[in-house]
């Protein structure tokens, strides 16, 4: 939903509300998405939340929650009862608990554990002791594996019957006695292959998987090289201890390109929303490079100075400056993004450092060469003034060779 459609949808339900019409209030959930159930309730006022949740049913309430920001999840915890909190966190993947649990403050983190049973206290604790930003803090302990003995029968029935409590049963992960990951099978493999086929005949072995303590960023890359939809996380004896979706991804993907567009903008990283966050840590962020910004902008100053007799000699000369800065600012954005687009998604590595510089020379070339020619015609038909239209032209050139080598590094 748009922002218009939703402020419409938040005020008719919360008229609904008022005229105490619950049936059709939950009519209208049912035919929503969680997200933007979501959505919706963070423009309804915090106090009516806890009816409109209740109003949901369970499934529906779970997956609900799970898409709502920290602040109304900590407020409908808050009154929640011990039974009513039980229900939601019973519905919550292990995943989704790791997340919530991180974001939550400590006394609202004891209730949600304690609502827990001790089998899922102890996934969350083996998903916590992973270093943040690894492969283990974002992946689940909620897959379906199988046995290399089974059949095509044995293993249907046993998606079955253990499927219901699996975040996604698309792929089954063949173990052996200790663990170990052998292989690999699709819903579709089994659904096409006859009963009595034996599991370790049809499944695919050469299995895709990835360290506990891999990078997230590194994670993301897989899953658009491969094109996975979820992804084994292995120990280092190769024994599977969880998987990642695709869902999950799909954040960790919005969090790293977040945090290079901030770099690119001479910004520190932050977590959390702008509006979230304070006006001081706002500044925090940016008032470090602003000040080296600054100071390194003092050396034009004293370029500019050491030439003052020139400028008085030729005072036309001053008005091309800003022309120059704003040259070389745009040619230094265009080649940062570039290299920092180039090292997200894996293309550029740190052992590329010359060839980069060496590509971007060449390419600083063509277009310093483009645009001096360009604004040497356009200064000498303006001033009839050959020495000023050169003077100006090799100025362009030398300035955009500089940023895009000085962007590159």
């Amino acid at each position: 939903m748009d922002n218009r459609t939703t402020v419409t949808m938040a005020s008719t339900i919360e008229l609904l509300l008022e005229q105490k019409k619950y049936v059709t209030i939950r009519d209208v959930f049912t035919t929503m998405q969680a997200i933007d159930i979501a959505t919706l309730f963070n423009e309804i006022s915090q106090n009516k939340l806890p009816l409109l949740f209740r109003l949901l049913p369970k499934e529906l309430a779970a997956d609900t929650f799970v898409e709502m920001d920290e602040d109304s999840q900590a407020h409908l915890i808050q009154g929640f009862s011990d039974s009513e909190l039980k229900e939601v966190v019973d519905e919550l993947y292990v995943d989704d608990m790791v997340d919530l649990i991180e974001e939550m403050p400590a006394n609202v983190v004891r209730r949600i554990l304690a609502s827990a049973d001790s089998e899922t206290r102890k996934a969350i604790n083996e998903i916590c002791k992973y270093p943040d930003d690894s492969a283990g803090s974002i992946m689940t302990t909620e897959y379906v594996t199988l046995r290399l003995h089974m059949t095509v029968s044995d293993a249907i029935k046993r998606i079955r019957r253990t499927g219901i409590d699996k975040e996604t049963i698309y792929t089954a992960y063949v173990v052996n006695e200790d663990r170990t990951l052998v292989g690999m099978l699709s819903m579709r493999t089994l659904l096409l292959s006859d009963d009595d086929d034996n599991i370790k005949e049809i499944m695919e072995t050469n299995v895709i998987a990835v360290d506990t303590h891999e990078d997230q960023e590194v994670v993301a890359n897989m899953f658009d090289k491969y094109d996975l939809m979820a992804l084994p996380v292995v120990d280092k004896e190769n024994r599977i201890v969880g998987i990642i979706t695709v869902d999950d991804v799909m954040d960790v993907i919005e969090e790293e390109t977040t945090e290079d567009f901030s770099k690119m903008a001479a910004i520190a990283p932050s977590e959390d929303e702008y509006f979230k966050t304070s006006v001081f840590s706002h500044a925090r962020n940016r008032i470090m490079w602003l000040l080296v910004l600054m100071l390194s902008s003092t050396l034009t100053g004293l370029v500019i100075s050491k030439y003052e007799a020139a400028f008085a000699a030729i005072p036309l000369l001053v008005s091309f400056i800003p022309m120059l800065s704003g040259t070389g600012g745009n040619c230094g954005s265009q080649t940062s993004a570039m290299v920092i687009r180039g090292m997200t998604i894996g293309e550029i590595e740190l052992k590329d450092f010359f060839k980069v510089l060496f590509k971007e020379f060449r390419i600083a070339l063509i277009c310093s060469a483009v645009l001096a020619v360009v604004n040497s015609i356009r200064i000498y038909f303006t001033y009839d003034d050959f020495k000023l239209a050169l003077t100006v032209g090799l100025a362009i050139m030398a300035t955009v060779v500089m940023a895009k080598l000085i962007a590159a590094i």
